[in-house]
């Protein structure tokens, strides 16, 4: 059939392009089922290789009834010198030989002296005059019953003036406080006072020291605030 007269029969060209739009549909079915997939796995599946080991046939057993191996001599023990141990000498002490030359006796000449004077004994120390302390004599002038303060009876103030005295060499006063209170109150207080006052009104009689030398000093008189 040559092209004019397929040109003249136009007929059979649809039923060409039908089939060919099947076997494209069917080999695209073919790939989405997986016969496409089976025939690549069928392909490549490995090829089984064996590889036949020659079996060897197993050693003969030993023979029964040997001989027992002989018995060697155990090596002699190895020779190992002793190690040389050198003592050091000490060196002697050298010998100190010591000899005492005494010289000769010396004449002693023994000659008579004269009589030692004995000088005569020394006249005894005067007696240490004893030390007397200052004093004074509060009788005379200590606080009476009228000296009681009357705020310090009203609030019934009772208790010890301890007052400290001075005193020069001349039997003169020189100093007086209270070194401890009658008490914590204002009441208290005004009892320290009237006692300071009337004890610094007394005679005071200086001290005298080991020479027996008028000296000043010290002392400490306690008054007691009582209400009868």
């Amino acid at each position: 059939m040559d092209f004019a007269e397929s040109q003249r029969n136009p007929g059979k060209h649809p039923v060409g392009l039908i089939i060919v739009i099947v076997l494209h549909l069917l080999l695209g079915w073919a790939l989405l089922s997986g016969l496409a997939r089976k025939v690549v796995e069928v392909v490549k599946a490995p090829i089984e290789t064996k590889i036949i080991e020659e079996v060897k046939p197993p050693p003969p057993p030993p023979p029964e009834n040997l001989p027992p191996p002989p018995k060697t001599a155990p090596p002699p023990p190895a020779f190992v010198p002793p190690p040389e141990v050198q003592v050091a000498q000490q060196p002697q002490a050298p010998t100190i030989t010591t000899t005492n030359v005494q010289p000769p006796p010396q004449e002693v000449k023994i000659s008579q002296a004269a009589p030692a004077v004995q000088a005569p004994p020394a006249p005894p120390a005067p007696p240490r005059a004893a030390a007397r302390p200052a004093i004074a004599d509060v009788s005379a002038c200590a606080p009476k019953g009228s000296d009681y303060p009357a705020a310090a009876a009203r609030a019934q103030a009772t208790g010890t003036t301890r007052v400290r005295f001075t005193v020069d060499a001349g039997g003169k006063l020189a100093k007086a406080e209270v070194v401890r209170s009658a008490g914590p109150s204002r009441e208290h207080r005004m009892l320290d006072r009237i006692a300071v006052e009337k004890l610094s009104e007394c005679t005071f009689r200086p001290g005298v020291d080991e020479n027996g030398h008028p000296a000043g000093g010290t002392f400490e008189v306690d008054y007691v605030w009582t209400l009868q």
